[in-house]
């Protein structure tokens, strides 16, 4: 069969999930036809902008809507926009033709039968329904329609979500499946998940029976919204949006419909009764009350007595809205400190007040319900957990936390108190397999129900997890362990709050340095969990500066540098792979990396200004260093310079990895994108191995850096008055915006001079040192660790 190469990609329905999933195809750099409707009363119009209207309003919105589908603002420039009548045929000339029109099989059986006269043979065809069976969707279509034809599902945002459910029909061919779970997964960055042609396909299903089935706690332990969703969130590893806020971002009407679709659909499921819709929740329909788009739902915005926004929540007995309550548990206190999610999920379940009740409950009836479930949603274990975590931001799936609670031990209490489980689990549980997973040799192996053995996750090949290779630590301490994932090559993370960097992170990327140079090829850093790292720990410079230690923390900041300076200046490569919140420290151990491969999603920045400090760690003199090797004949030398500084100045936070080469964080040509979270810490590998197998040589510190002196350093100023004087910064802002560009002009030098790293990495320290014992410094440092925020001062 001929190699299916995606060039250009045609979406037919711009509503909210069309005009978005439009977005992302073009994110990865692919051309795309964005048809929609003719309005009504433009049907008789030759104005071809009165005939795209709709298709126009609808790509607008989404371009401007938060959080935003495009990677950079470029993106929309390769979507063609067109309509139904007067540019179907240009599907002709595209690879994929991806349907998302309204959630009606005539409107869509009728769309197809005008595709098909279209569509060259060959041609992928999908639908994006949710709702629809995909079998029912190519009845009556052509042999070459129906082989090629599959149902793709993606989540909204689909940027975000990283779940794209695979649902073939019995007539697609198997190579269009396989190609579309790997495309999905390379190309896409999804967790393609292979789901049967069954109502609500896998993740929907799961996680609307777990939304309903609390509904049902609700009801009988007499929990309040604010209580769930409490219990819900963050603390067992949800999503802070967490149940009832889930709802309102996702439309009470929709999740009703879901339910509704499941109860209607499925009479064999054991917990249909679970899907039947509450009184209350019909009421909020019937009164329109669906969540943040009609304004109200669980929760109501209103205007405090001083004009200020408040929160209100739905009390479901009385349906009032009453201000928030801060729920108090006492378990959930204890476990709030811990920060290993496993540990609290045991301590939660095992807990004996109300919350450990619910707990139980909650656990108890969802690890029954998907037990059930195989075969008849999916035949493997790992894909109902990938589809949950992918789909519903769950940083655990529901196999994973059975696992974590025991599974022998969970099934006798589930018994005790009266939830059954597939026969399939006993099974397994008799022939002494006591867990759905288990790791060896640094790959995650899986129950698989029908050989009753264990098999390797599929496609896991290109996927390395760290903290699979327990068994290959070659060094740790408290807060970092070094792993040897194969091939000579070392892996280096650490597990600290928000991943921050102190001394005991610094020493780990010493230390990982050196014996990667002893013995291995190279390292790659590289961090689990929700971000990389929020940077250097500023609550130890806060302690160190408020007791006013200046010789420890002229100290700790030549710690960080040094340790920088020794990422860059190492014998072998060192290579960062960077994912979410890489700020501050994290930035500036990517600008001394011989290479970065980021995750698309990561939001990487020098954010230091932002609570009155400048980069202290090498980040402000590797700009500096950039910006020299930027100058050129064709413009002023300053600009390079100013846009350097500026990028510094303002904080800027890069909105995606794409976007990190724009502020000139990531180096064209050198740093890489990777689409698929997962994949980065294997593409990071491959790195290593290639840098050195090339022949790596060690760089040489630079001494021929060009500082701009006093004139460049009068217009900064300047600038920077400007500022202030227009209230666009504060005084203190001025302060530290003037310390930062002393330091990127080389100091009071009279005229632009040669100097080496060490010059300004010395100048870059003596400022964040005066910066620490400046008191609007202290306080901007003290609003965040309390508040998340720096205070404006």
């Amino acid at each position: 069969m001929n190699k299916r190469i995606i060039k250009k990609v045609a979406v037919l329905g711009s509503g909210v999930m069309g005009s978005r999933i439009a977005c992302h195809f073009a994110g990865i750099g692919l051309q795309v036809l964005l048809l929609d409707m003719v309005p009504t009363e433009a049907k008789e119009s030759t104005d071809k902008n009165l005939r795209n209207k709709i298709v126009n309003d609808s790509l607008q919105a989404a371009i401007k809507s938060n959080p935003s589908p495009v990677f950079t603002k470029d993106v929309p420039n390769r979507i063609i926009t067109g309509n139904f009548d007067d540019n179907l045929k240009d599907i002709s000339a595209c690879d994929w033709v991806i349907e998302v029109v309204v959630e009606r099989l005539d409107v869509k059986q009728a769309l197809y039968e005008k595709v098909e006269q279209f569509r060259k043979p060959g041609t992928l065809i999908t639908s994006n329904t949710s709702g629809i069976p995909i079998h029912l969707l190519s009845q009556g279509r052509s042999e070459d329609f129906r082989k090629n034809f599959c149902g793709t599902h993606f989540f909204n945002p689909p940027r975000y979500l990283r779940l794209l459910e695979i649902i073939p029909t019995p007539d697609t061919d198997k190579s269009v499946v396989d190609f579309l779970l790997h495309y999905g997964d390379l190309y896409l960055g999804k967790t393609t998940v292979l789901a049967k042609d069954t109502p609500a396909f896998i993740a929907n299903r799961i996680g609307v029976f777990g939304i309903m089935a609390i509904f049902q706690a609700v009801e009988k332990l007499g929990l309040t919204i604010d209580e769930v969703d409490a219990l819900t969130g963050p603390i067992i590893g949800r999503p802070k949006s967490a149940t009832f806020r889930t709802a309102d971002v996702v439309g009470i009407d929709t999740l009703v419909k879901v339910a509704k679709g499941v109860y209607d659909n499925c009479p064999t499921d054991e917990q249909r009764s679970t899907f039947q819709i509450p009184s209350w929740l019909n009421k909020l329909v019937e009164n329109n009350w669906l969540g943040d788009k009609a304004g109200q739902g669980f929760f109501k915005k209103v205007k405090g007595a001083g004009g200020e926004k408040d929160i209100q929540t739905l009390n479901l007995q009385t349906l009032e809205y009453a201000p928030r309550q801060k729920p108090k548990f006492a378990s959930v206190d204890a476990a709030k400190p811990v920060d290993d999610l496993k540990q609290q999920l045991k301590m939660l379940v095992g807990a004996q007040d109300k919350a450990g009740e619910f707990y139980r409950q909650f656990h108890y009836g969802l690890f029954s319900y998907i037990s059930h479930r195989i075969p008849e949603i999916s035949d493997e274990v790992y894909r109902i957990d990938d589809a949950m975590k992918a789909g519903f931001g769950w940083e655990i799936g529901a196999f994973e936390s059975w696992d974590v609670l025991g599974v022998e031990r969970t099934v006798a209490a589930m018994k005790a108190a009266g939830y059954s489980v597939a026969p399939w689990v006993e099974d397994m549980l008799a022939a002494g397999n006591k867990s759905f997973y288990k790791v060896e040799g640094g790959k995650m192996l899986v129950y698989d129900p029908s050989s009753t053995t264990y098999k390797s996750i599929s496609g896991s090949n290109e996927f390395i997890i760290l903290s699979n290779y327990q068994d290959k630590i070659v060094w740790k301490n408290n807060s970092c362990k070094l792993y040897d994932i194969g091939d000579n090559v070392l892996g280096l993370q650490w597990n600290t709050k928000m991943n921050s960097i102190g001394g005991d992170v610094l020493t780990g990327i010493t230390k990982s340095i050196e014996l990667a140079e002893k013995d291995f090829k190279g390292l790659v850093i590289a961090n689990e969990g929700a971000n990389f790292s929020a940077g250097a720990n500023v609550g130890m410079i806060f302690m160190i500066a408020i007791e006013q230690e200046w010789d420890e923390l002229d100290m700790a900041i030549r710690m960080f540098q040094n340790t920088m300076m020794r990422a860059r200046y190492s014998s072998v490569p060192v290579v960062v792979a960077h994912h979410g919140l890489s700020l501050g420290g994290a930035c500036e151990l990517a600008l001394h990396s011989d290479k970065v491969c980021a995750a698309a999603e990561t939001y990487v920045g020098l954010v230091e200004l932002g609570v009155g400090l400048i980069p202290g760690g090498g980040g402000t003199k590797e700009f500096v260093l950039r910006a020299s090797d930027e100058m050129h004949e064709d413009e002023p030398e300053t600009i390079t310079l100013k846009n350097r500084f500026l990028t510094i100045a303002t904080a800027k936070v890069a909105t995606s990895a794409f976007e990190g080469f724009n502020l000139g964080i990531y180096r064209k040509g050198l740093d890489e994108v990777v689409m698929n979270l997962d994949r980065r810490v294997m593409e990071a590998k491959k790195s290593v191995i290639e840098i050195y197998d090339s022949g790596y040589v060690m760089p040489t510190q630079r001494k021929d850096i060009k500082a701009m002196g006093r004139d460049v350093l009068g217009s900064l100023y300047a600038g920077i008055n400007g500022m202030t004087k227009a209230d666009f910064a504060t005084e203190h802002d001025a302060v530290v915006a003037r310390k930062l560009a002393y330091v990127m002009c080389g100091g009071d030098l009279s005229e632009a001079t040669l100097v080496s790293e060490q010059y300004l990495l010395d100048l870059e320290r003596e400022a964040f040192l005066s910066l620490c014992g400046e008191r609007k410094t202290l306080e901007r440092i003290q609003s965040v660790l309390k508040g998340g925020k720096p205070v404006r001062n």
